[in-house]
C-alpha cells in the first residue's frame, strides 16, 4: 500500500484544493502550516503496535488519515478541503477513487470537523462507511 509524502501533499493535494475549492475562504501558503502536525497525520495510518497494524486495510488507513487531517488542523485554513484532496490522491495512488458528489463530500468533511472527539471510534466508522459506499476501482 502506498502512502503520501509531504511533497505530494504540497504539490498535489494542497495545490488542487487551493485552485479548485476556494469557496468563501482562501487557503494560506503551504509554508504557513503548523510544524509536525501534517507529518503525524501522514505517519499515523501506518503505525503498528506489537507487530499488528493500528489501522487495517486501505479503508482503515484512509479513514484515519482523513479524520486526522480534518481534526488536527495542520493548516491555518482549508483543512477540510486539503483533507478531501489528500484523501483522493491517497486513494488514487492505491488505484481507487471516490465517486461522490463534491458538495456531499464537503458536507461530510464539515460533519467530521464538528464531531465530538470523544466519539472518534464512531466517527471513524462513519468515514469508513462513506469510503465503502463510494469507493471505485480505477
Amino acid at each position: 500500500m502506498k502512502s503520501l509524502t509531504i511533497r505530494e501533499v504540497e504539490y498535489v493535494a494542497y495545490t488542487l484544493a487551493k485552485e479548485t475549492m476556494t469557496w468563501d475562504e482562501p487557503i494560506p501558503e503551504f509554508g504557513s502550516r503548523f510544524p509536525n502536525i501534517l507529518e503525524s497525520c501522514l505517519i499515523a495510518p501506518f503505525q503498528s503496535f506489537g507487530g499488528k497494524p493500528a489501522y487495517s486495510g486501505l479503508l482503515g488507513k484512509a479513514a484515519i488519515f482523513f479524520y486526522l487531517l480534518v481534526k488536527n488542523h495542520p493548516f491555518q485554513n482549508g483543512n477540510k478541503r486539503i483533507a478531501m484532496t489528500a484523501l483522493l490522491y491517497f486513494l488514487y495512488k492505491n488505484k481507487k477513487w471516490l465517486k461522490v458528489d463534491n458538495q456531499e463530500f464537503y458536507n461530510f468533511a464539515k460533519w467530521v470537523a464538528a464531531s465530538n472527539p470523544k466519539l472518534k471510534k464512531e466517527t471513524l466508522a462513519a468515514v469508513e462507511k462513506l469510503l465503502e459506499t463510494y469507493l471505485v476501482n480505477l
